[in-house]
């Protein structure tokens, strides 16, 4: 497994990864937290938000963990990368089609994170190419 030793070119991927962590972190703690109200404002079945949830922080440790080591593995940002970029387009399928009857603030909201989101996964390639260059 290769690995980019810590250097100021480093420095734009691994705020990326940081923010990536704590705004999944914070996402997935809050539908733990307060899956039913959530749920309720967005449409969405608590029953959904809570395992989406724990997923969410799981993921946002393992981002934390991969850009915070003091080498950052090319492979695992990938990956994180990628996951990102699924999700957002998978965001915009429950979007837009009737799997949930999502409310104005639901339809809103999940466009938003999913832009947030998609954005996320190509600054991150972006980081990425910058320490592999």
């Amino acid at each position: 497994m290769s690995t980019i030793v810590n250097t100021r070119k480093d420095a734009f991927l691994r705020t990326v990864m940081k923010v990536d962590a704590v705004g999944t972190g914070a996402n997935g703690a809050a539908y733990l937290a307060a899956s039913g109200l959530i749920g309720s404002l967005l449409g969405v079945p608590a029953g959904v938000l809570a395992p989406v949830g724990a997923f969410l922080l799981a993921f946002a440790i393992g981002v934390w963990f991969i850009g915070t080591r003091a080498g950052i593995n090319p492979k695992a940002v990938w990956g994180v990368a990628l996951v990102n970029m699924v999700w957002a387009v998978d965001s915009l399928v429950v979007a837009f089609s009737d799997w949930f009857p999502l409310t104005g603030w639901g339809l809103f909201y999940i466009v938003f994170q999913a832009v947030v989101v998609g954005a996320l996964g190509v600054l991150q390639v972006i980081g990425l190419r910058r320490i592999t260059r």
